[in-house]
């Protein structure tokens, strides 16, 4: 009897072993543990996230102080402070075309690079159109890692982990972006300058505010040279060996075990969730004719409704949470100008922005470098901890509460703070309300975890790139819509915003899966897998 059970155990163990060396990718990635590698990719995935943000958002401090050197129009502001995310419109296409075709890693990694290069020569020109092409080249290439990275950080992890590790990654990303106001404040103030007479340059600290934004891009892209490429994508393509050897390393690296004890020998596709190739089969089909080929898919009937919505809502959401933000220091600066002046008058913060605009176009004297208060910095600095502290909250809760309560939640709110500027008459609070207003760009990463979700990978960088596209389309309409309502329909301005906010909060019900939760075993199972 004993030798009976003795047999059968065994029997079972070779089983169980048997099982384990052959599994699929989700298995697969399980089984290498979540260690140091894990906590490595979470973090680069977040500097690489806040680059793409100093790159595109720094300009906005930048302006103000940088106009006589640039000699810069109330109309030249308006071009630099949306070129960068035209670069990025016209680039995210052909990004998470060659992202989807020729690998995750060597995309972000040149976009990165070549980036950082534009913006070191932004930094030491003085005429208005080179530096005005240079941050158009500038958000060309940081396209490449604003979307790609999203895929390559969720193809080292698990179904079930996906949103929690993008979140973690939007975390460390508004940590990071807290660098930008203090940067600022630290830099653009200051009144040193000296003359680099081969260029023909004063170099001021706003320059070396650029550079110094821009520096983020370089660091994480020499990060990425020592990271391997995304093993489900080697996999997708066909590079199962490859793969297999990426993940061995990566199970090396989070147990401190030898490479021989992991025990996959062979990954396995799974029949239920087969992805078919998007690629053409012919290498000899023009660049556009393949780019077709990778795109049709997601106007198809399988995927034509996600992906309208998803481009629908991230349009939406960016129109508010960037076309406000580049208002976000001038709007501030006029308003807290006017509190100093008029300590004692209640007035909503469009009354004062009319009132401080006004008075200050009768009072200009151009030989001046115009400083930003003290003030404008305290609550950008502010805004960016409320980001941190919100991606961690979200991080912690998505799989708990779900996608649409979170969504719903941060855009409802956002969007009632939005109607509420247009009538509250204390300027500070109405100042505190414009920040919660801006937050709403913490759902923009839940709806890429979404995004991550529905699109199988030989379609995921495109989706989520194209969706991010009509996000930074949503940047420039919302920026010029702004811009032109402000001077004398701000109170307009602020409803539209909350509009679109609540327009937002109805589409969201049509995105599938959204209100899946992920925190019980059962809930897993049910959910679609994204590969």
């Amino acid at each position: 009897m004993c030798k009976s059970v003795s047999i059968q155990s065994v029997t079972c163990a070779s089983e169980v072993e048997k099982s384990e060396e052959k599994v699929n990718f989700d298995e697969a990635i399980r089984l290498t543990g979540y260690g140091k590698f894990n906590y490595f990719i979470v973090i680069i995935s977040g500097v690489v996230l806040s680059a793409v943000l100093l790159e595109t958002l720094s300009i906005s401090f930048v302006l103000p102080v940088a106009e006589n050197d640039l000699d810069l129009s109330t109309e030249d502001k308006g071009i630099v402070s949306s070129v960068a995310y035209a670069g990025i419109i016209a680039s995210s296409h052909i990004s998470g075309f060659l992202a989807d075709t020729k690998g995750r890693r060597l995309v972000i990694m040149l976009s990165l690079l070549l980036s950082f290069g534009c913006t070191l020569i932004s930094s030491f020109v003085s005429n208005f159109w080179i530096f005005t092409a240079m941050r158009f080249l500038c958000g060309f290439f940081i396209s490449g890692s604003s979307a790609t990275i999203y895929a390559y950080l969720a193809e080292f992890h698990t179904i079930k982990m996906q949103s929690k590790v993008i979140m973690g990654a939007a975390f460390v990303f508004g940590v990071s972006s807290m660098c930008m106001p203090l940067i600022a404040m630290l830099i653009i103030n200051q009144e040193w300058m000296f003359v680099i007479d081969f260029l023909n340059v004063e170099y001021k600290p706003w320059r070396l505010f650029v550079l110094t934004c821009g520096s983020m891009s370089l660091i994480s892209g020499l990060c990425f040279v020592f990271l391997p490429e995304s093993p489900k994508f080697m996999f997708t393509n066909g590079k199962k060996e490859e793969a297999l050897g990426t993940l061995r390393k990566i199970y090396r690296l989070n147990t401190g075990r030898a490479i021989e004890e992991y025990k996959v020998k062979e990954i396995i596709v799974d029949e239920k969730n087969i992805e078919t190739s998007c690629q053409p089969d012919s290498k000899d089909l023009s660049l556009c004719k393949r780019m077709w080929n990778q795109t049709a898919p997601l106007f198809q009937k399988m995927h034509l409704k996600n992906t309208l919505i998803l481009c629908s809502i991230q349009f939406l959401i960016f129109n508010t949470s960037s076309g406000f933000y580049m208002f976000f220091p001038e709007i501030l600066n006029r308003a807290i100008e006017f509190t100093k002046e008029n300590p004692n008058t209640s007035s909503t913060i469009c009354q004062a922005f009319y009132q401080n605009r006004n008075s200050s176009m009768t009072d200009v004297n151009p030989s001046n470098i115009i400083k930003l208060e003290f003030k404008t910095y305290e609550y950008s600095f502010i805004l960016e901890i409320i980001y941190a502290l919100g991606f961690a909250v979200i991080g912690v809760l998505v799989n708990r509460l779900g996608k649409l309560f979170i969504v719903l939640f941060v855009l409802l709110g956002c969007g009632l703070c939005a109607f509420a500027i247009s009538f509250v008459s204390i300027v500070n609070l109405s100042i505190y309300l414009y920040v919660i207003l801006l937050a709403c760009g913490l759902s923009v990463n839940v709806i890429t975890g979404s995004t991550l979700e529905l699109f199988p990978t030989s379609l995921r960088a495109m989706a989520v790139s194209l969706s991010l596209m009509c996000g930074r389309l949503g940047s420039v309409f919302g920026s010029n819509v702004v811009g032109l309502m402000l001077d004398k329909y701000c109170e307009y301005a602020f409803l539209y915003s909350g509009t679109t906010l609540i327009i937002c909060c109805c589409l969201i019900f049509y995105i599938p899966n959204i209100s899946k939760r992920r925190g019980t075993e059962s809930s897993d199972n049910k959910v679609i897998s994204p590969s």
